[in-house]
């Protein structure tokens, strides 16, 4: 997540600060090191491991321009009304859905979306903006997809993160996990049924599947940020559209659809910054712009567009000049 801040950066000649989150800041230190060992001027770039309360104050500061944040949706739209004159791009995370299309019978194509669903709803024990976390089947084969999944995510194994063997490892810390805990637990009290998991030793949350989470669940109107996923039955391709979109975020989208007209009919329909047809929403190419609408946020990342945020459009008007 720092490189794609960074990197734009430095191809566009943009002095840059990075302020790590308090709990991750090896990797940006890392890089630190890494850029220091080159060529590049003094100044080009900063990494601070400041205070919260100092951000606040560097947010403000009129030298710095451009405000890029990944974060929280309070924080980051507190951000943005500290600095209303300020050019400012939030990525604040989502609740990604997946829709599995009525077209979508095909034995083998059920299973590759199975599989994908499985792997990026567990991925990174889901501690990312784009794990696949509401999952919308077509109830003509519900039960058939219903299947492959819990199959698909019981072949997943927990533990350590340096262990080779570790499928799905911590959250970043036990009281994350607590939190996840806590919302499973309310979601089984208002109706819903646990099919896997559910459990937690320390900071680890075992890979949880959920079905009939009741309208008003955090584990479907909030973002998780763990390793859950809810299914949910629909009876038609446009209910689960209507669904996806009930959604306060809007970050990216999966549609496992064969048919051109369904995938572009997503694409107009879908509240989000982005649709990944035939494939999971944790699809992210570099290159691609990147970022969602609503509560996930405002602005594209992405190379391009990251550069683009970071710079300034001049116009030259050259008259009376024999440029020959």
């Amino acid at each position: 997540m720092v490189a794609h801040k960074v990197a734009p950066a430095l191809a566009v000649g943009a002095p840059i600060i990075v302020k790590p989150a308090p709990a991750t800041p090896l990797s940006s230190l890392v890089l630190g090191e890494l850029l220091a060992e080159t060529s590049l001027p003094e100044g080009a770039w900063s990494v601070l491991t400041v205070s919260s309360e100092k951000a606040s104050e560097m947010v403000q500061d009129p030298r710095l321009p451009v405000v890029s944040f990944t974060g929280s949706v309070p924080v980051g739209w507190a951000i943005r009304d500290r600095v209303p004159r300020k050019h400012v791009t939030l990525e604040l995370g989502g609740n990604a859905a997946v829709v599995v299309c009525e077209d979508w019978s095909d034995e083998a194509g059920q299973d590759f979306a199975a599989e994908r669903i499985a792997r990026f709803s567990m991925y990174q024990a889901g501690q990312s903006c784009i794990a696949v976390q509401r999952v919308f089947l077509h109830d003509k084969h519900y039960e058939s997809m219903r299947q492959r999944i819990l199959s698909w995510i019981g072949m997943l194994s927990t533990g350590a993160p340096d262990d080779d063997a570790t499928d799905v490892g911590p959250l970043i810390d036990e009281r994350a996990a607590v939190r996840v805990e806590q919302w499973i637990d309310e979601a089984v009290a208002g109706g819903a049924t646990v099919l896997t998991g559910g459990g937690r030793v320390g900071a680890v949350v075992e890979p949880t599947v959920i079905e009939d989470a009741p309208r008003g669940a955090r584990v479907l109107d909030d973002e998780v940020f763990g390793p859950v996923v809810a299914l949910c039955k629909v009876s038609s391709d446009e209910d689960a559209f209507e669904k996806v979109n009930e959604s306060r975020f809007g970050l990216q989208a999966g549609v496992f659809t064969s048919n051109l007209q369904t995938a572009f009919r997503a694409s107009r329909v879908l509240n989000v910054g982005g649709v990944i047809v035939g494939d999971v929403p944790s699809y992210r190419a570099d290159q691609m712009p990147y970022g969602g609408v609503k509560d996930s946020g405002t602005g594209k990342e992405g190379v391009l567009s990251a550069m683009e945020d970071l710079t300034e459009e001049k116009v030259l008007v050259l008259t009376g000049i024999d440029v020959l």
